[in-house]
């Protein structure tokens, strides 16, 4: 006999053991879609945020493109019509490079819609145009004083030195000072030319003045570069008015120009009318030649010269030296690494024009520059500039170390001759303008004698 047995299996939702219409069971076991949900909805407040912000950095591009002088609009995407060709219209204008071709029909194009996917290209065409219009503007003035053009080059020209003349507080005084007894406030820097034929590792003007091997720019005459030189000169002084330390004495004797030092920028014989420029600047009491190498080799590393027969013209000048009546000085700038293993070559090129001083000086690093190589490393420590001078006038018997700038990295050799003879308590290196001055007049005084004819 069989049994039947039949399981009732209770599904009743109310029952105590399965309550399913629990909240926190209902919750529990649809989680997933209530994850879900929430991970849409964050999503969608991202999107529309993002739509926000995006609406509020066009408004604020358009606010700094609107500050460069460039016409701007904000367009809807929705209501774009392919049909205008907006890309090809603006595009256009800023495939020529030449200033002509973008001329005022074409920035007439730009009054209608900037497309900011082209607004790097703007910026480097609005950036070009103003490098070439400042390169313009800097030749078409060119042989301006360097007083004359901007005031934060001006400003520039206040040295640390010049502050220290004005207030006597014997610090800080210029090499010029140490070396041949200029003082700062009487010393007018400046230069009929900014142009010349190097493009120098260390140039401090970083390459911005223009180079070439002949005179191609409009010309000043010398008397008014003189006049105007001497103007700036003294409001530079101006300048130093009521300035606490600077003493009355003193700042009026700055308003007086004794020497000036033709040697702030550029190459001043390459100015067409240097005679007559330097006439009136008699007289003259010492001639400079930059030496920055010894070596064909190494000057060309280091000056960079345009000249094809840039030595042949480097050793005449030093050759050139040796019949001046006036002193004569070298100007080496060791550059480490570069131009400081060649002291016998050295001696060579002192034999050539047997100057009266050798002034050599560490590189002076000015900043980084796209067109040199030169860093921080390349600049001697000053106890490598003293050891390379003892080197060197170990080597020529005829010299001797005179004095020594420390600040500025420099040390002065003196030829013997220059510094015998002098009478106690007077700098041995010292520039004499007195003497000066009565030599220059002897020597005028003979020129009339031997043009005026006897009767």
């Amino acid at each position: 006999m069989k049994l039947s047995v039949c399981v009732i299996l209770n599904l009743d939702p109310s029952a105590d053991t399965w309550d399913l219409s629990s909240p926190l069971i209902s919750l529990w076991i649809n989680r997933f879609y209530i994850y879900l949900g929430f991970a849409v909805s964050i999503s969608l407040w991202i999107c529309v945020q993002i739509v926000i912000k995006m609406q509020g950095f066009a408004t604020v591009l358009a606010e700094a493109v609107t500050s460069l002088d460039l016409p701007v609009a904000i367009i809807n995407l929705k209501e774009y019509d392919p049909d205008d060709h907006l890309i090809e219209e603006e595009e256009e204008p800023f495939e020529s490079s030449s200033e002509e071709e973008f001329g005022g029909e074409d920035r007439q194009s730009l009054n209608s819609i900037v497309d900011v996917e082209d607004l790097g290209k703007i910026m480097d065409h609005v950036k070009k145009e103003k490098r070439e219009k400042e390169q313009q503007e800097e030749k078409s003035g060119l042989f301006r004083n360097m007083g004359r053009n901007e005031d934060g080059e001006r400003r520039a020209m206040i040295t640390p030195a010049l502050r220290e003349a004005l207030t006597k507080q014997g610090r800080g005084a210029c090499y010029k000072h140490t070396f041949y007894g200029i003082e700062s406030h009487h010393c007018m820097e400046t230069t009929p030319s900014l142009a010349c034929a190097n493009k120098c590792v260390f140039c401090w003007r970083h390459h911005n003045n223009p180079v070439g091997t002949e005179w191609r720019w409009k010309m000043d005459q010398p008397e008014m570069i003189l006049k105007e030189a001497i103007e700036n000169h003294q409001n530079m002084i101006k300048q130093f008015k009521g300035v606490p330390g600077v003493k009355a004495e003193r700042f009026e004797e700055g308003m007086m120009v004794k020497h000036c030092a033709l040697s702030l920028v550029g190459e001043p014989i390459m100015y067409p009318e240097i005679n007559r420029f330097l006439k009136n600047l008699e007289p003259v009491t010492q001639l400079y030649v930059s030496v920055d190498a010894s070596t064909k080799d190494s000057l060309k590393k280091i000056d960079r010269p345009l000249f094809k027969d840039f030595w042949q013209r480097f050793l005449d000048s030093l050759k050139a030296l040796a019949v001046k009546q006036q002193q004569t000085v070298y100007r080496p700038t060791l550059v480490k690494a570069w131009n400081m293993d060649e002291l016998q070559a050295y001696v060579q090129l002192v034999s050539l024009g047997n100057p009266d001083f050798i002034g050599v000086k560490g590189v002076t690093y000015c900043g980084e520059s796209s067109a040199s190589s030169l860093t921080m490393a390349h600049v001697p420590w000053h106890e490598e500039v003293v050891q390379f001078v003892r080197e060197l006038v170990d080597l020529i018997p005829d010299y001797e170390i005179a004095c020594e700038h420390e600040h500025s990295n420099c040390l002065l050799i003196a030829h013997r001759k220059t510094v015998l003879g002098e009478t106690s308590g007077r700098g041995v290196t010292e520039i004499q303008w007195e003497e000066w001055i009565k030599k220059r007049l002897i020597s005028q005084a003979r020129w009339l004698i031997s043009v005026i004819p006897a009767h």
